[in-house]
């Protein structure tokens, strides 16, 4: 492991930086956060300042409401710590640095606060009014070559054939396909992660960053990620920034230069995580085991961040901050939510809210069981002796369950029986709607694929998906259903066809699509802009009957609307006696079915086909 401490002159880096260098020769390779602002809810700031042996100098700050609290230094001299105060009267300028060496000799470094963009819009939230729509920035569409390759980086190969190299998707694909998005009915967009990822292989998925401030060049760069959040909220969009606190890339420039043996997590020899989350709330758990559950790394290429480091801390915390302040982000999903230390993620979440009170935020959480889930959420509610102050999760739990209601058969908990009492668990979270329910993502397989490619199954779970509590999340190619199994999981990682110039289909237009891929993108478009136009849908109050004959009948509500799903999952055509439903019904005797527009009679029996849903509102 000791070769992760290598030590790098900063020189080298600040020449190929191009970073202003003193009299002496000394540089500053490097000031993180890039700049600031002024007037921020938080008035202390911590810079991170690196160059070669800076250590070695004492730096002064004189400007008007600045002042330089603390000089913190490390074990590794090439690392400064400054602790600011920034007073809210300050005016935005260049705030010179100074760096005074015990020989006399000086040199500085202009550290620019900014104002605030009043005007901007940022850290909106994201809510059960949404609709997200998770999109692999590699795999979607290429805005142009000219980035597809970039001359320095580790990795220079590009082919399209490979699940694990390059393809060459970017920002201004994105960006080129927002109004096809927004036709759709989709208000929010999950990239995955778009920081660079300077490794040697497999950098496309963005998981083992490099830095924490630069967008990766094959993506883009700063500005234009800036650009695609002015772009999606001109179009009353909004933009998710996919955050990974645990871990970073092995080839991340702290990682190569650490400012301290602590920085990391570090193990005699490499140790894995268990991945074993049961261990974080097991009243019986060995602290042998919690330890290496956190503290392990999730796999030999991505380093195990030490939460319990303030430096570190900090470090993570201000890079998020600066990325709603500089871009306009509207909210977080947070990767590998339960091997990070939880009382870090307590405090960050209570900063990160602190700054910015609309912006919400939601952890991934892939486990197996409800109070394992909701043991991740806000409140404190199921007597987990820690809040972690996050509002919700990706709801794994609804997932197993829509698969099993669609595929499983019909028994006291098995089938759609297993959907309704996943539900039934809502009572364990202080507000369910904050989750994030899914069919599908990066790392699963494609639900077309998992319903057999029976398009009524699929049709059923999306659906649900969109007129269940929550807040329902696609996965790229799904209005086109993408299919395809997660072993290996670059195989739901496909381009989406038509993304590339060179692409001889084009399924982002109707002449493009087959008759099948048609009928599931209406189908998609129907429901989400339904969704999108009806609050009852949104935060409608829910209620659900107890399966019968693998028959789910479930309500959404609200004093202007009310939606009948009627979900059945059984091998035959199923007829249904909606007087066992008066209590919602009420006096309603006619619905419009949402995906036809036909008019149904409510005062005879319902027919619905085998594995099929009928999405009803009520006249």
């Amino acid at each position: 492991m000791n070769v992760f401490f290598r030590w790098i002159p900063a020189c080298l880096l600040a020449l190929s930086l191009g970073m202003p260098a003193g009299a002496s020769g000394q540089s500053v390779a490097r000031v993180e956060p890039l700049h600031w602002w002024v007037g921020m809810h938080n008035p202390e700031l911590q810079l991170l300042v690196y160059g070669e042996n800076i250590a070695a100098y004492e730096p002064e700050i004189v400007f008007p409401g600045v002042q330089l609290t603390q000089v913190h230094r490390v074990e590794n001299p090439n690392y400064l710590f400054l602790d600011l105060h920034i007073a809210p009267s300050t005016t935005p300028g260049n705030v010179p640095i100074v760096f005074n060496g015990s020989d006399g000799r000086t040199f500085s470094w202009e550290y620019e606060l900014k104002a605030r963009e009043a005007d901007r819009t940022k850290a909106q939230g994201v809510r059960s009014d949404d609709v997200i729509y998770l999109i692999m920035p590699d795999r979607f569409a290429n805005g142009g070559t000219s980035n597809d390759i970039v001359p320095g980086m580790r990795e220079t190969a590009l082919n399209r054939d490979s699940m694990y190299y390059r393809h060459g998707g970017d920002l201004q694909g994105i960006i080129n396909k927002l109004d096809y998005l927004h036709d759709l009915g989709v208000t929010a967009l999950w990239l995955n992660p778009v920081l660079t990822n300077d490794m040697e292989q497999a950098s496309y998925h963005g998981y083992a960053a490099t830095e924490n401030y630069q967008v990766d060049p094959r993506f883009g760069d700063n500005e234009l990620y800036r650009k695609l959040a002015d772009e999606l909220h001109r179009r009353g969009m909004k933009l998710i920034k996919d955050l990974v606190h645990n871990h970073v890339g092995l080839r991340h420039w702290t990682v190569l230069d650490p400012p301290a043996p602590d920085w990391l997590n570090q193990w005699p020899t490499y140790t894995n995580t268990t991945y074993k989350d049961q261990v974080i709330f097991d009243p019986y758990a060995a602290e042998a085991d919690r330890k290496r559950m956190t503290d392990g790394w999730f796999v030999p290429t991505m380093p195990d961040m030490n939460h319990r480091n303030p430096y570190v801390r900090k470090y993570i915390t201000q890079s998020h901050i600066w990325w709603v302040e500089y871009a306009g982000v509207d909210g977080f999903r947070l990767d590998t939510y339960p091997y990070n230390d939880l009382d870090f993620m307590a405090d960050w979440g209570r900063l990160i809210k602190a700054e910015y009170p609309e912006l919400t935020f939601f952890g991934e959480t892939w486990v197996h069981g409800v109070p394992n889930q909701a043991v991740y959420t806000q409140g404190s509610t199921i007597n987990q002796r820690f809040d972690t102050h996050m509002p919700g999760v990706t709801d794994f739990q609804t997932h197993f369950a829509i698969i099993e209601a669609l595929n499983g058969s019909f028994g006291w908990t098995d089938g759609v029986n297993r959907l309704y009492s996943v539900l039934a668990n809502d009572f364990v979270y202080e507000d369910a709607y904050r989750n994030v329910v899914f069919l599908d993502n990066h790392d699963k397989s494609r639900f077309f694929s998992e319903v057999g490619e029976n398009v009524d199954k699929y049709k059923s779970g999306l659906a649900w998906l969109m007129t269940t509590r929550g807040i329902p999340q696609l996965y790229y190619g799904a209005e086109i259903a993408m299919k395809n199994f997660a072993n290996p999981d670059g195989l739901v990682r496909e381009d989406f066809p038509g993304g590339w110039p060179v692409d001889t289909v084009d399924k982002f237009t109707g002449a493009g699509r087959s008759a099948m891929e048609n009928d599931i993108f209406q189908y998609i478009r129907t429901l989400a802009n339904y969704r999108k136009s009806n609050p009852v849908l949104q935060t409608g109050r829910m209620m659900q009957y107890v399966p019968e004959d693998a028959v789910y009948v479930y309500f959404r509500y609200n004093d202007e609307k009310t939606v009948m799903v009627v979900m059945n999952t059984g091998e035959d055509e199923a007829e249904i006696d909606v007087s066992r439903f008066e209590e919602r019904i009420r006096s309603a005797t006619r619905a419009k079915d949402i995906i036809n527009g036909n008019t149904v009679n409510l005062t005879a029996p319902l027919r619905l086909n085998a594995k099929s849903t009928a999405v009803l509102e009520l006249l």
